[in-house]
Order: structure tokens, then C-alpha cells, then sequence
């Protein structure tokens, strides 16, 4: 008796992986991303846990380390940022490179892609910006205080996800895409607010050279280059210039992100005679040039979005994001500090824009969608289910600690908005998993939807499967 040939995706190279993550209804680019944000948010806990001891016990070396200069030269041309701004500026747009990759995939392949399956997160997601914002300035409507309005504003994509998949509902994969789906619009919103308000002096020339760049990014996407080096390379020099420009930097990333192919290079049709002839070719003979040949038409195959995810969200995960938080959340927790904090109106702002502000924000956003017709939840989510990933998105610890840096100056006000931040993203997190432990427990989501009722049971002779 001879074996059967295995059919379907192959296994990865190498010894079989020692966990699996099942989560048995997403795809699989859904099931890696979502393995690897709830991975990363681990690391950044403890990152942030390391800064907080760190900072507390050797405040001088914290500080001493992150301010170490460190320079770029090319010719006469020469960059000086310290190791903070180079982890600010430089890693965090590659996070937002990621991001902006994902919303890419989302908005012309993924959930976004109609307006009815989008329309209920993109209205949470507006609430979510609105109201925080606007409880924070009704707190703090003037002086050097009113610029921090944007700390209360995101939602870390990371830990919402690692704390859904740690602490969440049983079969909680349909929220997971709602929450996605809401987080990749609230972070379009941020961007964009950070990019328009929390930019230096504005140089015209540079901005006129950034735009001509991301025009020869998008013409490189129009004209089917599927190859991940021309962007990059593009994006590093758009990456300078939007620096020299005076706008965050951030936004190159998120620009670069945006330009890239998300759908593959020809049909499938084309694609698998391109690897069959190539593959053929490398058989009959074992040389660099077809191997080459073979290994370009394999990624060609594949849209150039999935592969930069494939290749950068766990760097962004399990390095960039932990290096952020490390760099970030040193916050010194004396009683002098604390106290301070307890009576500051820019503590006050930032926790109830987290706790209430996003949580009424996305429930408020999200209902308004669904009493005008205009969408619907997805799979078994219920309102219960809503409520409780609303408060979720009130962990806006990445985010927040970046906007923190770029709206204050003063390190007494940086260090009390940094204490809101934890405080209200913890009080966030507890009340969301409450809220989704409570409801999952009496309306669980991996039940049937009641309208479809259970799926057929297949006809004919049921056999033991061989």
C-alpha cells in the first residue's frame, strides 16, 4: 500500500514548532499577525516593567543611556540624533511602516474593503478619537497643558490584542477582527493628527521633495514593481527628507506602507506557469543563475505586502515595539512625583480620555453605525462583546508615550502624562476584560448566529475518516 500525497500547504522547513496557536477560523495571515502581536505585547510589558525599575533605582543611567549622541555622516551631509530620537524617529516608523502595510491589505483586500463590513469600526473609531480628545481639552482648555490632547487619542494595537488573547472570552477570533479592523482606522486618525499638529517648522523645499518622492512610489506600484528593495530604498531617502522637512517622520513609514503592491504580480494562472517553468529549469539543473530565476519567480508570486508582513511585523513586534517601550515608559514613581500627578489636570485629561473617553467614544462611534442601518457587527460579536472591546481600546500605552515626547517639553509635565497613561491604560484593560469575561461567559461568540441557525450536518453514511 503505498502512501497518499500530502495535499494543500506544505509544512515549514525544520523541526515542527513546540506551540501552536489555534485559531481555527482566521486566515492564516490573520492567524500569524495575531500570534505575534499578542507575543509582542508580552515584550513590551516587560520592557516597560524594566524601564519602570530602572528608572526608579538608576534614574541617572536611564537617562544618561538614552541620551547617548549618535551620529550619521554621508559626505558633507550629517545627522545628529540622540539614541532616544533614533528610537522615536527611525524604529517607530518602521512600526508605523508595518501599520500602514496592514491598513493597505485591509483597505483593498482585507475587512475594509466594503463600506458595510468597515462602516461600524470606522464610526468607533472616529468616536474613539473625538471624545477623549475633547474630554482632555475640557479639562485642560489652555496654557502649556492644552497641547497634550493628543496623548489620550490611540489605541495600542498591540496590547488590546495580547490582552484579548490572555485574559479575553472564549473563542473571541470575531472580535479580534473587529478590534483590528477599529485599531487600523484609529490609527490612520492619529497619524494624521500627529503629522498636522505635532510637526516642527514646516521646510517647503523638503516638503515639495518628500511629495515628488511619494508620488515615484505610488507611479512604482502603478507599474507593477513587486520587489521589496525599490521601496525600501525609496522610503529610507523619503524617511530623511520628511525629517528635514519638519513633519514626524512617522509619516514616511506610514506613506511607504500605503505604496506597496497588496495584490499579486499577474493571475494565478500566470504565476503558477512562471514557477512551474522556473522550477523545472532549477531541477534539471542545480546552478545560481536558475536558482535565482526560481526564487524571484516564487516571490513574485506572492503580493510584495504579504511578504514585507511576513518579514518585518515580528521585527516590529518583538523589537522595535519592546525597544520603544524601554526607551519610553522610565517614569520616576516618587512620592514627590505621584503626588504631583495625583493634582495635575494633564494626569486627570490623559486618564479620563483612556478610561471613559474611549470606552463611551467606541461604544457611542460604533452604535451610531448600527441604529442608522449603515453596518453591521461581524459573526457572533454582540453589543456586550462591543462594550467590553471599547474599554479595551483605552490601552493606548505605545502611542500615548510617543505623543507624550512630542507635546511637552517640560519634563515634570512629560512625566505626569506618562503617569496617566499607565494608570488609565491599566484601569482600561481591567474593565474591558471584566466587561468581555462577564458577557463571554453568557453570550459566548463561538456559538452559532441565532439567525442563520447551526450549519447543515452532511448527508449521507457517516465513516470513521481514514
Amino acid at each position: 500500500m503505498t502512501d497518499r500525497i500530502p495535499t494543500g500547504v506544505p509544512t515549514r522547513p525544520g523541526p515542527r514548532p513546540r506551540v501552536a496557536v489555534p485559531y481555527p477560523r482566521l486566515s492564516p495571515g490573520l492567524r500569524s499577525y495575531f500570534a505575534t502581536e499578542g507575543g509582542g505585547a508580552t515584550l513590551l510589558l516587560a520592557a516597560s516593567a524594566i524601564a519602570l525599575v530602572w528608572a526608579n533605582v538608576a534614574g541617572g543611567s536611564y537617562h544618561d543611556v538614552w541620551e547617548t549622541p549618535v551620529s550619521l555622516t554621508v559626505g558633507t551631509w550629517e545627522l545628529h540624533l540622540s539614541l532616544h530620537h533614533w528610537v522615536n524617529d527611525f524604529l517607530m516608523a518602521v512600526f508605523f511602516f508595518v501599520v500602514g502595510v496592514e491598513v493597505n491589505r485591509e483597505l483593498t483586500v482585507g475587512e475594509l474593503r466594503t463600506f458595510r463590513a468597515a462602516s461600524v469600526p470606522l464610526f468607533g473609531a472616529i468616536g474613539g478619537l473625538a471624545v477623549p480628545i475633547g474630554l482632555y481639552l475640557l479639562l485642560n482648555p489652555s496654557g502649556p497643558d492644552m497641547s497634550g490632547w493628543g496623548l489620550p487619542m490611540s489605541t495600542d494595537t498591540a496590547f488590546v490584542i495580547g490582552v484579548l488573547a490572555l485574559a479575553g472570552p472564549r473563542c473571541p477570533d470575531q472580535l479580534r477582527v473587529f478590534l483590528l479592523t477599529l485599531a487600523i482606522f484609529d490609527d490612520i486618525g492619529a497619524i494624521v493628527l500627529l503629522g498636522i499638529f505635532y510637526s516642527d517648522a514646516i521646510s517647503v523645499g523638503a516638503l515639495v521633495l518628500a511629495a515628488l518622492l511619494t508620488v515615484v512610489l505610488f507611479a512604482m506600484r502603478w507599474i507593477g514593481v513587486w520587489q521589496i528593495p525599490p521601496y525600501l530604498l525609496v522610503g529610507l531617502i523619503l524617511w530623511v527628507t520628511v525629517l528635514e522637512s519638519g513633519l514626524h517622520p512617522t509619516l514616511a513609514g506610514v506613506v511607504v506602507g500605503l505604496s506597496v503592491p497588496t495584490v499579486r504580480r499577474g493571475h494565478d494562472e500566470e504565476a503558477r506557469r512562471h514557477l512551474g517553468f522556473y522550477g523545472r529549469a532549477l531541477m534539471e539543473e542545480l546552478d545560481p543563475t536558475r536558482s535565482r530565476l526560481a526564487v524571484s519567480a516564487a516571490r513574485s508570486a506572492v503580493p510584495t505586502s504579504d511578504r514585507i508582513l511576513d518579514a518585518l511585523h515580528p521585527v516590529s513586534s518583538y523589537f522595535v515595539v519592546p525597544v520603544f517601550g524601554l526607551a519610553n515608559a522610565g517614569v520616576v514613581l516618587s512620592g514627590e512625583s505621584i503626588g504631583a500627578a495625583m493634582t495635575s489636570p494633564v494626569t486627570l485629561g490623559v486618564l479620563i480620555g483612556l478610561v471613559l473617553g474611549k470606552g463611551i467614544g467606541v461604544f457611542a462611534g460604533a452604535m451610531i453605525a448600527l441604529v442608522t442601518g449603515l453596518g453591521t457587527l461581524p459573526g457572533q460579536v454582540r453589543y456586550g462583546h462591543l462594550a467590553g472591546g471599547a474599554f479595551l481600546c483605552g490601552i493606548g500605552f505605545t502611542i500615548a508615550l510617543f505623543v507624550s515626547e512630542l507635546a511637552f517639553d517640560d519634563d515634570a509635565l512629560i512625566n505626569e502624562a506618562k503617569v496617566g497613561i499607565i494608570v488609565g491604560s491599566i484601569l482600561s484593560g481591567v474593565i474591558g476584560v471584566v466587561i468581555l469575561r462577564y458577557f463571554g461567559e453568557r453570550l459566548p461568540l463561538c456559538s452559532p448566529n441565532e439567525a442563520a441557525g447551526p450549519p447543515p450536518l452532511p448527508e449521507g453514511a457517516w465513516r470513521q475518516p481514514v
